[in-house]
C-alpha cells in the first residue's frame, strides 16, 4: 500500500471511529452525572441532521398535538420545536415550555417574540415540582431530555400530576443523543408512575412513545 493511500485509509479510519468514541465517552460521563445541557450547546444539538430525521412540524404531528391543546413541553432548547408545536396548537391552544436553566427560557421567549408567536409561555421550573395544579394540561411532550433528568421516574410522576385525565405523556428519544434511553426503559418507568403504553412509532435508532393514564 502506498504512502498516500495508507494516508487516507486512516483518516477515513479515524473520521469513522472518532465520532463513536466521542459519543461513548460522553455517555457514559453523562451516565454517572446527570445535567442539564448548557444552554450554548442548544444550537449545536439542533443541528441539521436531527431536523432532518425529526423534522419539528412532523414532530408535532407525530406527538399528537391537536388544534386547542394545552401544551407542557419539557426542556424546549433553543424553542424550534416549540414554535412548531405552538402552530399546531393554533390560537385557541398553548404551549408552556419549562427549564431548569433561565437562559434556555429567555431564549425560547426571544425566538417566540422574534417569529411572532404569541400562544408560548417559558417559565423557569422545577420537574419535580412544577407550578400548575393537577391536570392542567392535555399533553407533556419531551424529546431527548428525559435522560437529563437526575430522577426520571419522579419527574414522571410529576407529568402525571399535571396532565388531565385524558391527557397524553409524549417521549421522542434518538440514538444520537448521549442521554439515551432504552423504549423499554421508559415504557417501565411510566408503567410504574401510573401510565399505560397507547403508541409506539419508529425504530431502535428514532422512537416516538405516547402513554396515556391507567384507568
Amino acid at each position: 500500500m502506498g504512502t498516500d493511500l495508507r494516508i487516507v485509509v486512516i483518516v477515513i479510519v479515524v473520521l469513522l471511529v472518532f465520532p463513536i468514541v466521542l459519543h461513548s465517552t460522553v455517555r457514559a460521563i453523562r451516565y454517572f452525572h446527570k445535567f442539564p445541557i448548557p444552554q450554548f450547546l442548544a444550537d449545536l444539538i439542533d443541528n441539521p441532521l436531527r431536523r432532518k430525521i425529526m423534522p419539528p412540524d412532523v414532530l408535532a404531528i407525530r406527538h399528537g398535538i391537536e388544534p386547542g391543546m394545552r401544551v407542557m413541553e419539557i426542556g424546549p432548547g433553543n424553542g424550534r420545536y416549540t414554535m412548531a408545536f405552538a402552530r399546531c396548537v393554533g390560537a385557541q391552544g398553548k404551549v408552556v415550555a419549562v427549564d431548569i436553566e433561565p437562559k434556555m427560557i429567555r431564549r425560547v421567549s426571544a425566538r417566540a417574540k422574534e417569529e411572532g408567536v404569541t400562544n408560548i409561555e417559558a417559565r423557569v421550573a422545577d420537574v419535580y415540582e412544577l407550578p400548575y395544579d393537577d391536570g392542567t394540561f392535555d399533553a407533556v411532550t419531551a424529546t431527548a431530555v428525559i435522560g437529563e433528568i437526575p430522577d426520571p421516574d419522579r419527574a414522571i410522576h410529576e407529568f402525571h400530576r399535571v396532565l388531565s385525565s385524558s391527557g397524553i405523556l409524549v417521549f421522542s428519544e434518538i440514538l444520537l443523543d448521549p442521554d439515551y434511553p432504552l423504549a423499554g426503559t421508559l415504557i417501565r418507568k411510566a408503567s410504574a408512575a401510573g401510565f399505560r403504553p397507547d403508541r409506539r412509532i419508529g425504530n431502535f435508532f428514532f422512537y416516538t412513545l405516547i402513554f396515556k393514564k391507567k384507568g
